[in-house]
């Protein structure tokens, strides 16, 4: 029983010994770890406040452009509503000249049906 308790205690030395190590290592990564973090971090914010500006200046055009649109369109429909008003216009002369001219045929109609009938 003795060897056995003495090869345990000698397993675990092992194991405390390569704990240590293991701290030891994982240590240096979290200190390395942590300068690069600020390093990124730093790049990160760079990085970022670039992308901000070119985003900034990409809206800028395309307000610019819209803008632009805005006004053309703009244009467009008063000269599509002055159209439409002239058509509107020539409508309402065709209307009313087709409904005399159907008037007069109504009428032309009515007058040589009395005759024939001999109501005139």
């Amino acid at each position: 029983m003795e060897a056995r308790v003495a090869r345990l205690e000698a397993d675990v030395a092992h194991l405390r010994g390569d704990v240590a190590d293991i701290k030891t290592d994982v240590r240096a990564l979290r200190d390395k770890l942590d300068g690069h973090a600020v390093r990124l971090d730093a790049k990160f914010d760079g990085l970022e406040a670039r992308v901000t500006a070119k985003l900034d200046k990409l809206e800028a055009k395309f307000d610019a452009k819209f803008d632009g649109l805005d006004a053309k369109f703009d244009g467009l429909d008063a000269r599509v509503a002055a159209k439409f008003d002239k058509l509107e216009a020539k409508f309402d002369a065709k209307f009313l000249w087709a409904l005399g001219a159907g008037g007069a045929v109504a009428a032309a109609m009515f007058g040589t049906m009395a005759r024939g009938f001999g109501w005139i």
